[in-house]
């Protein structure tokens, strides 16, 4: 799976941002909004974003006061984009690594530790529970005691509300597979469409994962603080009884 994902990415790289970094579908205003809510202050904080792609949630930390984002990605090109959004803006807040974020990251020139780790619907690209469990890994080890994980995950794939494409995506082509199930999402702005995998050990909404990885305090932002939730209350409906994302927030357990 991580051959697909590389290369659907790859060709979908010059029009990912028009989905994820616009206002227009629900689903991209929600995702952006809730994980906005979720970092909140993060003046002087050193972030390691994990499967950060072209650097949307690390600009958005940079915006909240960070000083550093370090991004592992498996896509050169969604970080070349990226590195050309940065180049644009005159600034060397960023360092990029291409990587898999499923397998040890040792051979990286990465921080000993981060004040906060991102890891943004990669869960939902994994093929098995040992790609899953080398995530955390990764999340982990390089989470400082008392850091801050953020990290948006699907909950149920077949929710209703994300089969309809009233929000701007369509997740179809659903497949059981061991653990789990395999689908597609389909971007309705765009015509993208990518090839995922989501295991019921994240997407049924247990912390128990998360908890044996040393996250600790594991909450799911709430969906009201979204403006457009807020705001558009008729839309978000048939999501909100069934949710088809979540945004997670963790601590890391400090040292005893």
């Amino acid at each position: 799976m991580p051959d697909v994902v590389k290369a659907e990415y790859a060709a979908e790289a010059a029009n990912y941002d028009t989905f994820w970094s616009g206002d227009s579908a629900p689903f991209t205003r929600l995702d952006n909004e809730l994980f906005i809510s979720a970092l909140g202050d993060a003046a002087g904080a050193v972030v390691l974003d994990l499967a950060g792609g072209s650097g949307i949630k690390a600009r958005y930390a940079i915006d909240a006061g960070a000083v550093s984002v370090d991004i592992v990605d498996i896509s050169q090109e969604m970080m070349r984009e990226g590195q050309k959004k940065e180049a644009g803006l005159n600034r060397k807040v960023m360092r990029w690594f291409e990587a898999d974020i499923a397998k040890p990251l040792e051979h990286l020139p990465l921080r000993p530790k981060y004040d906060i780790v991102l890891a943004n619907w990669p869960f939902d690209h994994v093929e098995n529970m040992a790609a899953l469990e080398g995530m955390f890994q990764n999340i982990v080890s390089h989470l400082k005691p008392g850091g801050r994980f953020l990290g948006v995950r699907c909950c149920n794939p077949r929710a209703p509300a994300m089969g309809t494409g009233d929000l701007g995506v369509v997740f179809k082509d659903f497949k059981d597979v061991p653990g789990g199930v395999k689908f597609r999402y389909a971007f309705d702005s765009t015509g993208s469409d990518i090839e995922a995998s989501s295991m019921e050990a994240t997407f049924s909404g247990s912390t128990d994962i998360y908890e044996k990885h040393g996250l600790v305090d594991v909450q799911i932002e709430p969906y009201e603080n979204a403006k457009t939730v807020q705001e558009n209350p008729e839309i978000w409906a048939s999501f909100l009884q069934e949710p088809g994302m979540a945004l997670v927030k963790a601590t890391m357990k400090a040292s005893e």
